[in-house]
């Protein structure tokens, strides 16, 4: 055994690595090798640079592995210990049949707008259910967070409508579901502001039931303050008043009564007045089908007698016999037809011609500087078609006429003594006049093409034009202005139509039918126009919404009452539930 000490021995504390044989002797060079393995020798791999490497013994394999076993069980208790800490995460990370069915079918009701009940096929209960499958999951919380807002805004439709009691169970719905605020405490105060109301207008509705009682017993049926307008109103404010619905089951059996006589007296003209009055007060009254069959029958009997007038009116129109005595002249076959069919286009259109047709006769008399004859022309031209930009125009003339030849001094060979004058110098403007007819013929061309063609009154493109004409009835601009209105308005009811905006698609035709009366092409537009009401009236009435169904029927009739899809949908509207 060598007389030097290991290295190694110096420290008592260090803990002493496994051996093979007889360390001491390996430590020496010299040392004979006793376990029969040959001797290797590994430098040093941390050596200093400049040192001589240090020979060093080789580990044995088993000391290389001594460490994994502590670092593995550690690694697993961290494991473990994340496993613990995280264990909601990684549960919903797991797959669970149950709970994904139940959030699926909970969303699906959600959409369907089944939001609580009692059947467990709702949205609050199938997402109360998963919930308690699994408290934290955050899909649940929030869905029912999204029921509660769902119930929050079916409430203020409720409210809306006039139903206090569902709005307020969907708001207290609304109210457990989110806790409460600033939304829900606000419909809450409408609600009873709303029952507040409610109360003060059962006294009222008292008052009405004994107006409508009385209107009633006088037999006033029709009208805003008849006895079916009254109970209407009623209804309207509360759906489920017997007494009101039990009134206009009244009114709509006398209505039914009337319509039946005013048929049986030949009276068509009452009797189909009373039987749109009907229908806009009872859609679905038993007794329509049978008035709509004897309506449509009526009206096949008056179209030939019809056809008759409207053809002799074209004929003597042709033949110069617009107006005069007798009953064989334009004006008297045209009223006739009219007298038929109230709403008959075509009868309206050729009263329209005849006033065209006046209104060019006056322009001639004006010309020829009969003023008396141009007077007594547009005078009748005027009782059938008093907003005619054409007789405006006429009538501009007409009194600049006159006022050039009253401006002619006394003993002019140009004046005369009768009711012709003669047109002399046209009279000089002041320069404020003419500002002021510029600044009219400015205002009416923006407020044409605005669109306020014929209102509001006095700021119409219409009234501004004619305004600037009594101040100077020559002004060629505002002449130009007035006469091209028709074809201004033609061009903004076709807009209004392909934008889908039928209501003002209508107003612009009114105001065709005003200033251009008698124009051909206004029987084709208004076919286009009844063609896009019925469309409307189809969706309607496939999406369940058969008021809204009847009234844009009712617009459609009004254009064309003959045509097939009116009396089609009308008889689907009249079987549908």
């Amino acid at each position: 055994m060598s007389g030097r000490r290991d290295q190694h021995e110096a420290d008592p504390h260090r803990r002493t690595e496994p051996t093979l044989g007889d360390i001491d002797h390996l430590d020496s060079p010299r040392a004979p090798s006793s376990d029969g393995l040959p001797q290797v020798n590994v430098e040093a791999r941390n050596g200093r640079p400049g040192m001589p490497s240090q020979p060093t013994r080789k580990k044995p394999a088993g000391s290389k592995r001594g460490w994994l076993l502590p670092v593995l069980l550690l690694v697993l208790i961290a494991v473990i210990a994340t496993a613990w800490l995280n264990q909601g995460w990684l549960r919903g990370k797991l797959p669970n049949t149950e709970l994904n069915d139940v959030l699926s079918r909970a969303q699906q009701a959600l959409q369907a707008g089944h939001l609580d009940g009692q059947d467990g096929t709702s949205a609050r209960e199938l997402f109360q259910a998963a919930v308690a499958l699994q408290p934290d999951n955050d899909r649940a919380a929030d869905g029912l967070r999204q029921v509660g807002q769902a119930e929050l805004a079916q409430a203020d439709a409720s409210l809306q409508a006039g139903h206090l009691d569902q709005a307020a169970q969907q708001a207290a719905s609304a109210r457990d579901l989110l806790g409460g605020g600033t939304d829900v405490d606000r419909l809450d105060a409408q609600i009873t502001q709303a029952r507040a109301a409610q109360g003060s207008s059962q006294v009222k509705t008292v008052d009405l039931v004994d107006q409508a009682q009385q209107a009633l017993a006088d037999g006033k049926l029709e009208g805003p303050h008849g006895a079916g307008a009254l109970y209407k109103q009623m209804l309207q404010a509360d759906p489920n008043n017997a007494v009101a619905a039990h009134g206009l089951d009244q009114v709509g059996d006398a209505l039914a009564v009337q319509a039946h006589k005013a048929f049986d007296a030949n009276d068509s003209t009452s009797a189909n007045a009373t039987v749109e009055e009907l229908a806009a007060l009872q859609p679905n009254n038993g007794a329509l089908p049978a008035l709509r069959a004897q309506q449509a029958q009526t009206r096949k009997q008056d179209d030939g007698a019809l056809d008759a007038e409207l053809k002799q009116g074209m004929d003597a129109f042709r033949a110069g016999r617009i107006v005069g005595q007798g009953d064989d002249t334009a004006l008297s076959h045209f009223k006739a037809a009219l007298a038929i069919d109230p709403d008959n286009a075509d009868a309206r259109a050729g009263l329209g011609k005849v006033a065209q047709a006046l209104t060019v006769q006056a322009s001639a008399a004006i010309d020829a500087g009969d003023t008396g004859q141009a007077t007594q022309l547009l005078d009748q031209a005027a009782a059938l078609a008093p907003k005619s930009a054409d007789l405006a125009a006429a009538r501009a003339r007409l009194n600049s006429t006159s006022a050039q030849g009253a401006a002619s001094p006394a003993g002019d060979p140009n004046s005369q003594a009768d009711d012709s004058v003669q047109p002399s110098a046209p009279v000089v403007l002041s320069p404020q006049q003419s500002a002021t007819v510029a600044r009219l013929v400015q205002r009416a061309q923006v407020a044409a093409a605005r669109g306020d063609i014929m209102l509001p009154p006095g700021n119409s493109a219409y009234d501004l034009y004619r305004n600037a004409l009594v101040i100077d009835g020559s002004n060629a601009v505002a002449l130009q202005g007035l006469q091209a209105l028709p074809v201004q308005v033609e061009k903004q009811f076709n807009q209004a139509l392909s934008n889908g905006n039928l209501g003002q698609a209508s107003d612009m035709l009114e105001n065709l039918a005003e200033l251009a009366p008698g124009e051909a092409s206004q029987s084709a537009l208004s076919d286009r126009l009844a063609g896009a009401w019925l469309d409307q009236a189809e969706q309607q009435l496939s999406s369940g919404d058969r008021i809204g169904a009847s009234q844009s029927l009712d617009r459609a009739r009004k254009l064309s009452p003959n045509q097939p899809r009116v009396l089609d949908l009308a008889a689907r509207l009249q079987s549908s539930p």
